[in-house]
């Protein structure tokens, strides 16, 4: 009796196992099954970091959200993610994620080291430790979101400091990096519930820039009365479809709104045209932000991986 009890159950167990696994497989190729296919795009510019001078901020969107600045001489990293793969890499050999469509601009040796990465959130499409293990560099700081700095305490950076919101670190050569709140998300993995999350206002020599990584649409009101005009805010507009994405990713009418709340001069268009993570068609970010801006739009500046932009105060 006893022994048909236990088949039994090992019976019902391997059932509900299967069950699961098949829901799962099943979700996972519905999602696939239902997510734009874009051709391989070649790059349309490649920038010159070479050749910036150290008397204007200069910078340029290498893809995703990462993003290359020369801040009066001090170079800034965002988020760097440079591999043609995202996601997990099993025994080095299976990797398990989403392909680049578009490549991106520079490579780790054009980029060279840095003096500051930022990095907002633990998501592997913002921490890929690959890149970051090439760029890591003992002149090269970490300012990252609380609890994930471990993820980096085996590469030889100058150092990793994680902020919380509303705290900020000022560098040797005078670079002000405050986080703030974004409403957004930071496991890694399911059980990572104490990662956290920032958005960054970066400061040098009178200039701002706004960088909320990821975000969904919060009000943006309180940060020009806190820190004053803009002059750069890089603003994320993809991945809102199906509609529950934008729980945690805001639709480019909403980064528009966004961007008009904070003041900002500029607006730059980041976390589109680089990876599929959703629904849209890779295109229809840009288009809607556009038609949002109207007769603005001549305050959205580069458009396309590897543009480069330049000013000074």
């Amino acid at each position: 009796m006893q022994n048909t009890i236990l088949i039994w159950l090992g019976s019902l167990l391997g059932v509900l196992v299967t069950g699961f696994v098949g829901y799962v497989v099943y979700r996972f190729w519905y999602h696939m099954g239902r997510l734009p296919k874009p051709p391989f795009q070649e790059l349309e510019a490649k920038p010159a970091p070479g050749n910036w001078s150290d008397d204007e901020v200069t910078f340029t969107w290498i893809g995703h959200s990462t993003i290359l600045l020369n801040v009066y001489g001090t170079k800034i990293l965002t988020d760097p993610v440079l591999g043609e793969k995202l996601g997990l890499r099993i025994a080095g050999i299976v990797h398990v994620g989403p392909r680049r469509f578009t490549p991106p601009a520079l490579d780790a040796d054009e980029i060279g080291s840095v003096d500051l990465i930022l990095l907002s959130h633990a998501h592997m499409d913002h921490v890929d430790l690959p890149t970051l293990r090439r760029l890591a560099h003992p002149s090269t700081h970490v300012i990252t979101a609380s609890n994930t700095g471990k993820l980096l305490r085996r590469m030889p950076f100058a150092s990793c400091k994680e902020l919380a919101p509303g705290q900020a670190i000022t560098t040797e050569d005078g670079v002000t990096v405050t986080a703030i709140s974004v409403r957004h998300w930071g496991n890694r993995f399911p059980w990572n519930h104490d990662y956290g999350y920032n958005g960054y206002v970066i400061e040098k020599n009178g200039v701002r820039i706004l960088y909320p990584g990821d975000t969904a649409y919060m009000s943006m009101e309180h940060l020009p009365q806190k820190f004053g005009q803009f002059d750069l805010v890089f603003m994320p507009i993809g991945a809102y479809k199906p509609d529950s994405y934008q729980a945690a990713h805001c639709t480019p009418e909403q980064a528009w709104q966004m961007f008009k709340e904070s003041g900002g001069k500029w607006l730059v268009p980041i976390h589109w045209n680089t990876f599929v993570l959703s629904r849209e068609p890779v295109d229809e970010p840009l288009q809607r932000l556009l038609a949002a801006a109207g007769e603005e739009k001549n305050r959205i500046i580069v458009e396309r991986q590897g543009e480069t932009f330049a000013f000074h105060k």
